[in-house]
């Protein structure tokens, strides 16, 4: 149900609501806290929100009607909303709840019930608020608004916030498994601009000067939900499904790019003929496949992937960030990560895709040289994986601790050494299984879900048959590649490998001498060749398993001290 226009509640702003705007506390800042006992008692069934997204004062005024399904007794609901947008009003099932009711002391908004409520019961809870929310410096790096303009100084603003959490401008439970069942988004903006939504459309009224845009998207990711406000003209076709569903294919771009947006438009069928033969159904059949123009470079929100690289052209022959973003869809909104320690099944998986699909469209050369990219930007600084959970800046920052650009690179060539190790059928058998639940997935047969680093380990057992937690313990939970000995004499070649940490690493390993390839498969971590007088020797010749190699740490240390000297 639309709720507008907005107003503000009568009276005075609540007790303790500053007028002026407040910094944002760490927890605000930082998506992923532990849930609290309130949200971990409910289930998040529906979200209604109008906004009112004034460009003049860049500032909001929102309406969010919250409905949870209670699994246990509750006295009080939690969400999470940015102090920076005070409240105006909220209410429980219409009934109006005083100021000695709400609190919200760090970024956790509590309510509390007029009257307790049993298990089983359902409750609607209305927040109205408004405020000049935070402002993306850096977007999308740094999270908030960004408030633009076109070339001819029209209004052009979108959201950004993977990193903060989706209470930077509406209220929510800021976490992976925060997700609600199914969200109605009214978005108001002035006339003539054009408010590109998740989901599906469901209409547009314009009234006064305004128009109000309404969506509607089921179970989104929590910072998938995203404004996007322009001048925009659209594009649109059909795609028809290998599994038998047409897919409503969208893409909004600005005027005068018309040409450019065309060409990127016509990526869109190739890259979805891929996926879906390499892991499955588009998972948002039902709702889209859309792309909008923004004004920063890119983020993955669910049906309405953010795109901001310029067009650009590449020898390579795609765009990459198209590509990459749009991976999400199945890793990252259809499946999605349990806990942000999680967060390299997202960008780990959504970067060994694209050297897949180079590899699909043009061969071996564009496959390989999109590997050894990745392979040249790895740190090993930190574990991807800590198996403990964590906030998402404590993974993307490096100075936190974190894995940083490893979660993606690294990850992606622990995945294709994977890939290798028990090959296309188990190791596609064990992804389907993550991202749908199922490894034969069919539109209509799966819901979104959440995953977990464990979870896929179970998977890639089950589908290999084997038990390779020693493989997982080597390259997610430790920061040090594995260490490849060798010992060479005139008619011998023994090969061992060591860890830093210790651990057995019973890694096959391919060695070509001359003309012929021969596999090792050092069980106990050790193999031997003999080797015929004046051997041309060369290990892992067709580059399949990740490894510590001296010449590249060499390099990247020249590169650290020409980066610092520039500092």
């Amino acid at each position: 149900m639309t709720r507008l226009p907005l107003y503000l509640a009568a009276g005075a702003l609540l007790a303790g609501c500053a007028t002026k705007p407040i910094a944002p506390t760490d927890f605000t800042l930082n998506s992923g806290s532990p849930r609290a006992p309130e949200q971990l008692a409910v289930t998040f069934e529906k979200v209604d929100l109008a906004l009112r997204v004034e460009p003049a004062t860049k500032s909001i005024r929102g309406d969010a009607a919250l409905t949870f399904l209670l699994k246990e007794p509750l006295t009080r609901i939690a969400v999470e909303l940015d102090r920076n947008l005070p409240i105006d009003s909220a209410s429980v099932d219409g009934v109006p709840l005083a100021a000695g009711a709400i609190s919200n002391p760090e970024g956790r908004l509590y309510l509390t019930l007029p009257a307790p409520l049993p298990a089983g019961a359902r409750t609607t809870v209305r927040i109205q608020y408004h405020g000049v929310p935070v402002i993306a410096k850096r977007a999308p790096w740094d999270g908030g608004f960004t408030w633009s303009q076109t070339p001819d100084g029209q209004p052009w603003i979108t959201t950004t916030v993977e990193g903060e959490g989706c209470d930077l401008f509406w209220p929510c439970i800021d976490h992976p498994q925060g997700k609600p069942k199914l969200i109605d988004l009214h978005i108001s903006v002035p006339a003539p601009l054009v408010v590109a939504g998740n989901g599906i459309a469901v209409g547009m009224e314009e009234k006064d000067g305004w128009r109000t845009y309404n969506w509607r998207a089921k179970n989104p990711s929590t910072y998938g939900v995203a404004l996007n406000i322009g001048p925009y003209e659209m594009l649109s076709a059909d795609y028809a499904s290998k599994y038998g569903n047409i897919i409503p294919l969208r893409m909004w771009y600005l005027k005068g790019h018309d040409k450019e947006a065309q060409g990127l438009f016509n990526e869109f069928k190739p890259m979805l003929d891929f996926f879906e033969y390499r892991v499955g159904p588009y998972p948002f059949g039902d709702e889209k496949m859309g792309v909008v123009e923004t004004p920063h470079l890119g983020m993955e929100h669910q049906t309405i992937n953010a795109y901001g690289n310029g067009y650009k052209k590449s020898p390579l022959g795609y765009d990459w960030l198209l590509h990459h973003e749009l991976s999400h869809e199945w890793f990252g909104n259809q499946m999605t990560n349990a806990d942000w320690d999680d967060m390299w099944l997202h960008e780990g998986f959504g970067s060994y895709m694209q050297p897949l699909y180079l590899e699909s469209l043009r061969g071996e050369a564009e496959f390989q040289t999109e590997l050894f990219d990745f392979r040249k930007q790895i740190s090993n600084k930190a574990p991807i994986v800590s198996g403990k959970s964590r906030r998402i800046e404590d993974v993307y920052e490096e100075e936190r601790g974190g894995p940083g650009l490893d979660i993606y690179v690294k990850g992606a060539l622990v995945l294709h050494t994977l890939h290798n190790l028990i090959g296309d059928e188990p190791f596609f058998i064990a992804t389907r299984r993550m991202v749908y639940g199922t490894a034969t997935p069919v539109p209509g047969n799966f819901q979104p879900r959440w995953s977990s680093t464990k979870e896929f380990i179970q998977f890639v057992n089950e589908a290999s048959g084997r038990d390779l937690q020693w493989f997982f313990d080597a390259y997610l939970y430790h920061a040090a590649l594995p260490e490849l000995v060798e010992e060479r004499s005139a008619d011998k070649l023994k090969l061992t490998w060591k860890l830093k940490d210790g651990g057995a690493f019973p890694m096959p390993l391919e060695v070509r001498i001359n003309n012929r390839i021969e596999k090792l498969a050092m069980s106990d971590g050790h193999g031997e060749l003999a080797l015929p007088p004046h051997a041309l020797v060369t290990i892992d010749p067709q580059s399949r398993v990740l490894r510590q190699q001296d010449h590249i740490d060499e390099w990247k240390a020249i590169e650290d001290k020409k980066k610092k000297a520039k500092k």
